[in-house]
């Protein structure tokens, strides 16, 4: 009997796993996850307005360990772009405070999901002044805490463009 057991929880252990394995490790909130589950949308955006409905976005980024991270952040469309912000506070810098950060800077394939839509290309850190602001704008808009958040001693607001393509 004890062995008929051992097996049954094997089997439930294996199907757990492999549940997990199958479905993808999302982030929540704070919590960061692994891959992001669902199939990436094919070609190009050229409107990226459907996502002012998304207040939450996934990134996932690729770890030099072959293991995806994501995490959740903000995204907001401005231009025909869009744009990933990522806060920094007091002595911290880019990228080296944010684990996802310096995974873009040493890869910047990434997937971004908005909603139930996954898409794959590069991000980059917009370093136009001029881009950045209008960037920071459509932050703004999109999230009235932007302003308040980046007023803290010491914060810093860096933000990547992410670019949609193949990923190859």
């Amino acid at each position: 009997m004890r062995d008929l057991r051992s097996r049954i929880r094997s089997a439930y252990l294996v199907l757990a796993t492999f549940a997990v394995l199958t479905a993808g490790c999302q982030p929540t909130d704070e919590r960061p996850g692994l891959w992001l589950s669902g199939d990436a949308e094919a070609g190009p955006v050229q409107d990226w307005s459907f996502s002012d409905a998304t207040e939450e976005i996934f990134v996932e980024t690729r770890t030099r360990y072959g293991i995806r991270h994501s995490v959740t952040i903000w995204g907001a469309a401005q231009g025909g772009h869009f744009y990933l912000p990522s806060l920094y506070y007091g002595e911290e810098e880019y990228p080296n405070a944010r684990y996802w950060n310096r995974n873009v800077v040493r890869d910047p394939r990434v997937r971004v999901k908005i909603g139930d839509r996954i898409f794959e290309g590069t991000a980059g850190l917009v370093s136009d002044e001029g881009e950045w602001g209008r960037a920071a704008q459509a932050f703004r808009h999109k999230y009235p805490e932007f302003e308040e958040y980046g007023r803290e001693p010491g914060a810093k607001w860096i933000i990547l463009r992410f670019e949609p393509g193949s990923t190859d």
